[in-house]
């Protein structure tokens, strides 16, 4: 398989990460017209969910797995749903960039779970840059104050932090079974059944609760159509290039996502972010790249 110049696979993942961080600015704009927090779920995974599913029979990639292998997939699509609620529900009470950014400790997590699991050994230096990561997050979310300003601004961004909290805590989950359950299946064969299954469940789950809520205007209607087109036809072409890549290192380039966040919340939405809260950023992106790049 002929792979891509590094350079190239780098310049193409920086424009994964960009449409990624589009998705989130466009899923803000929708949630900001109306759009309830699980249409923008059901809408994203359905419509990923059509394009995996295309895309596979362009390539006439088999999508037959053995039972146990299938449930297993519907499984990891359960929390999927509830990441990817969580996380919704985050970037429509939080700054963007801050919401993705807090969800993107998710490597943390993973190898946290790993170890606890007995399957990976912690080195000082991933505990190290652990700990850098949730310094620079706690500048990033400006909160190293104390007293009544810590508790003010807590009770200004706790509850979107505690649900970017839980999208991270639930990916995490992810990887790990994906990891151990889903091993040497096709990345779009799991996608396809973890897409589908999260679609189908939140759709329910809104049914049921009355709380699938569509855009009242246009605006509305063309976040939620965006968010859908971008999400899918990144993580589309995200798997259709990854094979052609020359180090599984150059992943780690994804994480320009919540810096790209910075910048497009404040040209698209409006948001700023302080100096001090830019820095944190940084530190906090820095970090999980660093850790990425120890694991390879």
């Amino acid at each position: 398989m002929r792979t891509y110049p590094r350079w190239l696979s780098i310049a193409i993942l920086l424009g994964i990460a960009t449409v990624f961080a589009l998705n989130h600015v466009a899923a803000r704009i929708a949630f900001d017209h109306g759009t309830s927090v699980v249409t923008g779920v059901v809408f994203r995974s359905g419509g990923t969910a059509l394009a995996l599913l295309a895309l596979l029979f362009a390539f006439r990639v088999p999508i037959r797995l053995p039972a146990l292998t299938t449930r297993r997939a519907l499984m990891i699509g359960a929390l999927i749903a509830l990441q990817s609620y969580c996380l919704y529900s985050a970037v429509a009470r939080l700054p963007v960039a801050l919401a993705l950014l807090t969800f993107n400790t998710y490597p943390m997590v993973y190898t946290l779970i790993s170890w606890a699991a007995g399957a990976e050994r912690v080195s000082p230096r991933a505990f190290v840059t652990m700990v850098v990561a949730l310094a620079g997050l706690a500048l990033a979310l400006d909160i190293t104050r104390t007293g009544d300003a810590l508790a003010a601004r807590w009770d200004e961004i706790g509850t979107g932090v505690v649900f970017a909290t839980g999208a991270s805590l639930a990916f995490g989950s992810v990887l790990f079974l994906n990891a151990h359950w889903l091993h040497g299946v096709d990345g779009r064969v799991r996608s396809l059944l973890t897409m589908t299954s999260c679609s189908l469940i939140v759709l329910a789950a809104a049914t049921a609760t009355g709380t699938l809520a569509l855009p009242h205007d246009g605006t509305g209607w063309l976040g939620l159509s965006l968010l859908t087109v971008f999400y899918g036809s990144a993580i589309t072409v995200f798997f259709m290039v990854q094979p052609h890549m020359r180090a599984t290192s150059d992943v780690a380039v994804l994480n320009f996502e919540p810096v790209a966040l910075v910048f497009l919340g404040w040209a698209i939405l409006g948001q700023s972010l302080a100096a001090t809260q830019i820095a944190g950023a940084l530190v906090v992106v820095g970090a999980i790249i660093a850790l990425g790049m120890a694991k390879h």
